[in-house]
Order: structure tokens, then C-alpha cells, then sequence
């Protein structure tokens, strides 16, 4: 009897189990155009825990939905994001067939997610798909707008500069040591190669890395993840390159378990937009797997992409009212060819190795060992006792002439004495001769050869007087890095991992070209003695091309950076709670003991060692499927870069004293409502960062105290800022509305107010005074009155306007019109400080500072707004089978000529002289800028095989 009555209620539940129904959605994606389907499309029931990978025949299938309303949002990479709205019923299963998606013609724009100053350094054309959450499924119009449309002006998402992001490769941290920033030339020209990406936005946690407050870039390049086949492209444009053609080849994987991906494409200009800037690239990737079995798999990616780009020059309005503004003083002709005397190269490639482990269905690790070489220079003209090769270099203007003053009577300034008669000439010299001399170069490095009778016959080298160099940067970076993910339980992911990375920097000066001379004298011309040697160890070297010269000295460091993540989900609200650790130390090792600095530049520097930690949090509250309310907060700390904790590398061992960690609070809050037809965002964010240290380095005259019993009142300086400050906070609102199936509309709203949020204390460094009882000749100038100035060179206020149109029949045009405002120029911190009002030959304030005129000349310049009109259109085809499509834009349509930054020189160092240069109304030391460009195109041509 009582097995009679275990088997029936055994008998019961199999019948109760074979009569439920399951409540869900399925369905097969495909490609609208080949109809094939599509393997690995993110498929997200939104607001809730459910999400899956299409199978390789691109079915999914979700089970145990809740009834009702559901929308569920399909993403892949180079497709449009589609959104679907549907109904669940109990106990019902439904099938929505056969979904079509269409390819995204958007994947050629030039511009990245995360905006840098250089252009064409970076393509993207993804949004995040690391977590379910509607910011990270897709990008909205505020960031197409922030990529697309405001690039060009060089708008930043939030103020943030790039440091303040993290970009990883499969996972390795690819930011410099050096900076903080990532080096986007080691893998430009990749397009399609490096499309499959994933971002987060803001302090949002990542499943890789730790992240910055401005967000993370995940670029993946497994083999087995690309789509099989080949794809070529061909472009032109007239920004920065005019030419450029890219293949790629992906086999997927094969029966063995192998797959590999190979890419190569080349870019080249002989004049870019801005006059004289050559550009030649050439870029190279492979990625082969081995699939070992179903848990482990073996990854090798490869990136080669040499390339060099020539510099266009800042421009004062004088140089600009005389030329215009694609004027570039940097080139000259030679042979009958235009020769840039600033070029950068880039040539570091990467050697990646990726051990992917699935250790269940619910853990991962994933592990890699990458080493990274080369070199990035800058090119540029030394020269010594002869004047300077700048075509505009202040002697040569005609605002030399016209702002003169004579000598100071006393304690007051001189009369007010131009000579507009040099001034024309000197005004019809340079408009004559107003690039760089190639000719008169070489012939300064040769002598005469005479006859008999003293006439010359002929020219042979001598000594060079001005010879071409480059400033090296060559890197070796080993990195390890591992990252271990798990499902603990139905609500509860982790994410913990770590990296290890070691720099060897060598820094130093080559000589490049003699340009017809011999040699030239490894000296510095504006010091005597042993001063003027830049190694005591060989002095009084000729060198020759080739030759190190100058400086020489290494960067060794080291950092370890340890993390962990935990994210719960729930069905109502996501919460996740963040971690790091990093401990980071420099050392400088000075190679060449400098004539200045006898006892304090050959040999290794004292060790910099720093710790910081971080901490994040948010939590995503889900108030129906349609509407979310997201916040997060950050608070952590960052060590300087190495760029900033030594204030006079090339010549010596010395340390910032006091060097400190930055701190950094962020905060903000989101407002997301989304359904099929319309989606908008409205985020709000707040930004400090405190105690951040800066170094640059310029010329300045007038700015020491000859009574103090300083030798010179001009110098070449160092500059420092300690204990800066800087508050950025705003608002950002997008909305996008389907008016139609072929009709969108689209409005993208950033305001932002990003200010100085301190009074930095500023100390200068002058060369000229050291001594062997002083071989650090550090000045204290005390505070500048940085605060409540606005930071520098980019828009603070942008709004854009967009309308698209798409064709069933597979074309499209939009257009958009942007407004761009609250873009300030950068300000000279010497000039605000209290030695800025000193007279420096008898240490008392000028009698013509008055607190009213020093207003009138330290108001920050605010640049006109800017209005850019931008079209784009494209059309595909299908072609004997092969997929064929082109992509068009034209932006600033309507060719504006506008500012997108700019610097006031520190050559004035004192009030007196600003003041008589600004007063004579032809200022020779007036603000530089920067321009954008003007009316451009991009039109590319892509076939799919």
C-alpha cells in the first residue's frame, strides 16, 4: 500500500510538471539584408534579470516572464538597437518569429563615445552591453550628439578629460603611466577591427576594471567573437588624411576549435586641412583563438599601426588677421614639397596573450600577460647663436614695432614710443616670407669657399647652427592582469581582479638631421663653463645624426591595482557596491649628469611611492519597464602622473615637494523613460577633484626681483601648481522620438559649469640659479587667484537638433544643427598671483596696478558661441549577393571659422609689461588659438564579402 501511494504521487507531480504551461518570448534574428541569422545578439527583457546570447542559428527563448506589458531591446554590434514592445499572457509562449535588424550605417563616424583633443585617434560604434541596464544597452541621442556632433568643437562629456576614463583591451588597463591618458594612435586606422566594444558611462561599474569617473571603454578582440567574413573600406575626407582603405578577414571558428582575424589598412594626406600637415599611417591586427575544450580557450592579439602626423601651429589674431586661419608656421617648402619641421609618430605595438577559463556556468577567469614597445617623437628645429627659425617669432612681427616702450623712468613706466614705419615693414617681410626657410637654414651650416682673390666659389659644411631633432619617448610595459567573475547566487554577481603593470621609459633627444652641416655642439649656448655641458661625464661632444644629445634618462614604475565588485539585482531595484586598491611608485634614473645640475641629475632620483584607494556605489530603482531612476557616487583618490611629479625631468632628479594624491568626489542622478516610439534621459552630476598638481614650462620675462639679488629678471621656467582644485557640475537631457517607421527626431541638452574650485600655490623653477650649495632652485610665489575661473578649451553649454529620415528601400539622410557656447580661454597662473604686481627692480607694486585695470586685463576671454549645421546620408545594396553601401557627411555646412581653444602667453610675467603690451593696442605676446575646421567631408564606400 504505501509504495502503491509514493508511486502515484510520483505518478502525480510528473503530470502536474507536463501540464504547466510556460510563460515567455522566442524568437530568430537575422541580418535584414542577407537574411542570415545573427549569432550573439544581446537580448534583454528589460528591467528585469533576463538576459541571453542568440544561438548560431540566432534563436532566444525566455521562460518564466511576468505577464503583461514587457519590452524587450535587441543589441549587436554594427546593427541599429532595436526595441520591441510586447504582451505576455500566462501560461503562454510568445513566438515573435523572424526579427529582422538592420545593419548601422553609422560605424564609419570618426569620432569616439569618449571625445579626445586629437582627431580621427579613435572610431566606436557601440554602446555598453555589460549589464542590462538601459544607459548601458545603447546609446542615447545625448551620446550621438556628444560624439557626432559636438567632437568637432572638442566638447567633453561632463569637463572630464580622458585620464578620467579607463580604456582596457580584453581587459588590460591601456591608460599611460605617463599621463593618465590612453594612447589611441597604437591602434587607429582598426576600424572594424576594434568595433566590438562596451562602455559604461560615469562611475557605473564595469565587469573588467575598477573605472574612472568618466566611465570605461571595453574593446574586445577574441577571434571567435567577430562575424565571419570579409569586409573592405574605402574613404575620403579632408580633415586630417584624405585617403583611406582598410580589409578585414574573419574566418569564425572552425571544426577544430581555431579562429582568426586579420585586418590591415593604410591613411595618408599630403596636406590635410591646416596648410603643411602631412599624414601617412598604416595599421596592422591579427587575433588568433584556440579553442582547448569547453572551458578553456587560448587568445593572441596583435596591433602594428605606425603612424605620423605633422602639427598645425596655435596662432595669435595678429598672425591670423595677416593669414588666415588654416595658417601654419611649422612648414616650409624645400625641393618644391612643403616640409613640416613638428611631426609626431607613434609606433608601439602590442603583443597580447588571453587565457579565457569557464570554470562553471556561474564563474569565469579570464587572465592575460600583454608587453607593449616603441617609441612616440616630436620633431622640431634646435638651433644655437642664431635667430630663431619661426616664421612667427615675435622679433619678426609687426607688433614688435608697434607696442615698444621706452625704458621705465624709475618707478613708472617708459612712454609709450612705436615705430609704425618698421612696423609696416616688417608687416610686408612677413607676408612675404612667411613660412619656415629650408634654404636659409642649410646655407647657415655651411662656409664659403674663396679663391685666390677672396671671391667664393663655392659652399661646404660647418658647423650646424640649426639642426632637426626629435624628442623620444621609448616605452617597454608589461602587463598581468586577471579578473574573476560569479553568480554567488540569483541575486548576487561578483567581480574581482587585478593587474600588474612595469614602464621602462627611456627619454631622451636625437638628432635627426644636420641639414648640411658637420655637427653640432651637445652644449646650452645661454650658459658658460661646465653650466653649459648637458653631460659632465663626456663633455664638449660633437654629435652627428643619430647621435643622443641633450638629455637622456629613464622612467622606471611600477603599480598594482586591485579590485572587487559586487552587484545585487533584484527585480524592483539593482544596487552594486565597489572597491580598489592601487600602490604605484616612480623613479627617475638620469643617464646624463647635467652641467646645471652637477649632483642631482645622474643616477636614480629618490623613489616616489603612493597608495590610494576608491570607493562606489549606486542603485537603480525600476519603477515600471518603461521608467527607471538611477544614482551613483564615488569617492577615491589617484596618484599624480609621472608627468607631474617630476617638475624638470630632463634635467634633473628633483620631486615635486609635497607631492600628494588626488581626491576625487563625483555624484549623480538619472531619469530614463523609454518605450518603442520615444526615449529620454535626464541626468544630473556633480565633479571635485582636489589637490591635483601641474607642470609646464615656459619663457617669461620680468619675473625675479633683481633686488632679491637675482642675476637675470628673464628666464626659462618650470612652473608648478599644487593644491588646485577643480568643481564640475551640470545637467545633461536628451529625447528622441519616432515621429514615424521612416521619421525620427532627436534633442540633445548639455549645460555644464566647470570652474577652478582653488587658489593653487604656484612655484617656479629657474635653471639659471642653481649652484652646488642650491641644486634646486625652487621660487615660492604663493597662491593665484585661480578660483571661480572657468577651465579651458572646451564648450560648457551645447544643445543639438536632429532630424533622420530611412528609407525602406535602405537609404537614409539626417541632418542636425548644434549650438556650442561657454568655451573660455586657458589663463596664465603667474599672472594671479601677488608677484605678478611686484616691479622686479625694486621689489615694490607697480604704481599703474590698480585693482580696476588688473580686472580689465586678467578677465578670462569667453570665445564666440558657435553654430555647426551637419548632413549625413548613406544607401546599401545587395549586389550578386555581397552587401554594398555607402556613407556620407558634410559637416559645418555652413564653413564657420570658430575658436575651439587657446592659451594666454606667461611670456609677460609682471603687470608692467602686460599692461604697455595690451595698452598699445597691437599686443606682441597676445593669446594663441586654436581653430576648428571649417566645412569637411567624409565619404566612405564599404563591401561586405
Amino acid at each position: 500500500m504505501k509504495k502503491f501511494l509514493l508511486g502515484m504521487l510520483f505518478l502525480w507531480k510528473i503530470t502536474f510538471v507536463f501540464a504547466q504551461k510556460p510563460t515567455g518570448v522566442k524568437g530568430k534574428i537575422i541580418d535584414s539584408k542577407t537574411q542570415k541569422p545573427l549569432e550573439n545578439v544581446v537580448v534583454t527583457v528589460a528591467n528585469t534579470q533576463l538576459i541571453q546570447l542568440t544561438s548560431s542559428d540566432g534563436i532566444f527563448s525566455f521562460y518564466n516572464v511576468l505577464s503583461g506589458n514587457q519590452l524587450v531591446l535587441l543589441h549587436s554590434q554594427g546593427f541599429k538597437d532595436l526595441l520591441l514592445s510586447i504582451v505576455i499572457t500566462k501560461d503562454q509562449m510568445l513566438d515573435l518569429g523572424v526579427i529582422p535588424m538592420e545593419d548601422s550605417q553609422m560605424v564609419e563616424q570618426q569620432t569616439g563615445l569618449i571625445t579626445l583633443l586629437e582627431t580621427d585617434l579613435s572610431d566606436d560604434n557601440s554602446g555598453s552591453e555589460s549589464t542590462s541596464g538601459l544607459l548601458q544597452s545603447s546609446r542615447d541621442a545625448f551620446q550621438q550628439a556628444s560624439a557626432f556632433n559636438w567632437g568637432q568643437a572638442r566638447f567633453r562629456i561632463r569637463g572630464l578629460d580622458s585620464q578620467y576614463a579607463t580604456t582596457t583591451i580584453n581587459g588590460v588597463t591601456m591608460n599611460k603611466l605617463y599621463d593618465g591618458r590612453p594612447q589611441w594612435g597604437d591602434w587607429s586606422g582598426l576600424n572594424n577591427a576594434v568595433r566590438n566594444q562596451e562602455f559604461t558611462i560615469g562611475s557605473f561599474p564595469s565587469d573588467y576594471v575598477f573605472g574612472g569617473i568618466l566611465g570605461t571603454q571595453q574593446i574586445n578582440t577574441r577571434a571567435s567573437i567577430y562575424r565571419k567574413g570579409t569586409v573592405l573600406s574605402f574613404s575620403g575626407t579632408n580633415t586630417n588624411y584624405d585617403w583611406r582603405m582598410v580589409g578585414m578577414y574573419a574566418s569564425g571558428m572552425n571544426a577544430k576549435g581555431w579562429a582568426f582575424v586579420v585586418s590591415a589598412g593604410t591613411r595618408w594626406a599630403e596636406e590635410g586641412y591646416f596648410e603643411g600637415t602631412n599624414y601617412n599611417a598604416i595599421a596592422g591586427f591579427i587575433s588568433v583563438e584556440k579553442k582547448i575544450n569547453d572551458q578553456h580557450s587560448l587568445n593572441f592579439s596583435g596591433f602594428y599601426t605606425p603612424n605620423s602626423r605633422a602639427k598645425n601651429s596655435p596662432n595669435t589674431a595678429e598672425v591670423t588677421e595677416l593669414t588666415s586661419e588654416k595658417y601654419n608656421s611649422y612648414w616650409g617648402m624645400q625641393d618644391g614639397k612643403k616640409r613640416n619641421a613638428r611631426i609626431k609618430t607613434i609606433e608601439e605595438p602590442i603583443l597580447m596573450l588571453n587565457h579565457f577559463f569557464t570554470i562553471d556556468e556561474y564563474s569565469t577567469l579570464n587572465s592575460s600577460l600583454t608587453y607593449q614597445f616603441g617609441k612616440i617623437t616630436n620633431s622640431n628645429i634646435d638651433y644655437q647663436n642664431a635667430i630663431s627659425p619661426d616664421p612667427t617669432y615675435y622679433k619678426k612681427m609687426p607688433s614688435y614695432y608697434s607696442s615698444m616702450y621706452a625704458s621705465d623712468d624709475g618707478e613708472f613706466s617708459g612712454a609709450f614710443t612705436p615705430d609704425y614705419e618698421e612696423a609696416e615693414k616688417s608687416k610686408e617681410q612677413f607676408l612675404t616670407n612667411n613660412q619656415i626657410d629650408w634654404n636659409a637654414l642649410y646655407y647657415a651650416n655651411q662656409s664659403p669657399v674663396l679663391d685666390g682673390n677672396g671671391n667664393i666659389t663655392a659652399y661646404k659644411p660647418a658647423k650646424s647652427n640649426y639642426v632637426l631633432y626629435e624628442d623620444h619617448t621609448d616605452d617597454q610595459t608589461m602587463t598581468a592582469t586577471s579578473s574573476f567573475n560569479t553568480q554567488i547566487n540569483d541575486n548576487l554577481f561578483l567581480t574581482a581582479g587585478g593587474f600588474y603593470s612595469h614602464l621602462k621609459s627611456h627619454n631622451y633627444q636625437q638628432l635627426t638631421d644636420l641639414l648640411g652641416g658637420l655637427y653640432f655642439e651637445d652644449i646650452d649656448v645661454f650658459y658658460n663653463g661646465d653650466q653649459a655641458q648637458s653631460d659632465l661625464n663626456h663633455p664638449d661632444r660633437q654629435v652627428v645624426e643619430g647621435d643622443t644629445y641633450g638629455y637622456n634618462f629613464n622612467y622606471v614604475a611600477n603599480s598594482l591595482n586591485l579590485f572587487t565588485n559586487f552587484k545585487f539585482t533584484y527585480d524592483k531595484v539593482d544596487f552594486y557596491l565597489a572597491q580598489n586598491f592601487v600602490s604605484t611608485n616612480y623613479q627617475r634614473e638620469g643617464l646624463y649628469q647635467n652641467g646645471i645640475y652637477p649632483t642631482n641629475s645622474f643616477g636614480k632620483s629618490e623613489k616616489v611611492q603612493l597608495e590610494n584607494f576608491g570607493f562606489k556605489g549606486g542603485i537603480l530603482f525600476k519603477i515600471s519597464g518603461r521608467q527607471q531612476v538611477n544614482f551613483n557616487g564615488a569617492y577615491l583618490s589617484n596618484a599624480p602622473t609621472i608627468r607631474n611629479a617630476f617638475p624638470n625631468s630632463r634635467l634633473n632628479n628633483s620631486v615635486v615637494a609635497g607631492l600628494e594624491n588626488e581626491n576625487i568626489s563625483s555624484l549623480d542622478a538619472s531619469y530614463f523613460y523609454r518605450t518603442p516610439k520615444w526615449q529620454t534621459r535626464l541626468t544630473l552630476f556633480y565633479t571635485k577633484i582636489k589637490n591635483i598638481t601641474q607642470t609646464s614650462f615656459f619663457y617669461a620675462e620680468g619675473i625675479f626681483d633683481d633686488g632679491a639679488g637675482y642675476a637675470s629678471t628673464d628666464a626659462f621656467v618650470s612652473q608648478t601648481l599644487t593644491h588646485l582644485d577643480k568643481r564640475n557640475l551640470g545637467a545633461e537631457f536628451s529625447f528622441q522620438y519616432q515621429l514615424s517607421p521612416t521619421l525620427m527626431t532627436n534633442f540633445s541638452v548639455a549645460y555644464g559649469q566647470y570652474t577652478y574650485a582653488s587658489n593653487p600655490n604656484v612655484t617656479i623653477t629657474n635653471d639659471a640659479q642653481a649652484t652646488e650649495e642650491n641644486p634646486n632652485p625652487v621660487f615660492n610665489f604663493g597662491t593665484s587667484a585661480l578660483k571661480n575661473y572657468h577651465q579651458a578649451g572646451m564648450p560648457q553649454q551645447a544643445v543639438s537638433l536632429g532630424i533622420e529620415y530611412r528609407d525602406p528601400k535602405y537609404w537614409w539622410i539626417g541632418a542636425n544643427i548644434n549650438y556650442l557656447a561657454e568655451c573660455f580661454i586657458d589663463v596664465s597662473p603667474i599672472s594671479r598671483t601677488d608677484t605678478f604686481y611686484k616691479n622686479p627692480a625694486s621689489g615694490l607694486n607697480f604704481p599703474e596696478a590698480s585693482e580696476e585695470r588688473a580686472r580689465e586685463l586678467l578677465t578670462q576671454e569667453k570665445f564666440d558661441p558657435i553654430n555647426l549645421l551637419n548632413i549625413s546620408g548613406g544607401k546599401s545594396w545587395k549586389i550578386k549577393g555581397k552587401n554594398v553601401g555607402l556613407f556620407a557627411t558634410l559637416n559645418n555646412v555652413l564653413d564657420l571659422k570658430y575658436k575651439t581653444g587657446g592659451y594666454e602667453q606667461a611670456r609677460n610675467a609682471n603687470f608692467r609689461q602686460l599692461n604697455q603690451d595690451v595698452s598699445s593696442g597691437t599686443p606682441n605676446f597676445g593669446n594663441k588659438y586654436f581653430y576648428g575646421y571649417g566645412r569637411t567631408y567624409f565619404v566612405n564606400l564599404y563591401i561586405n564579402l
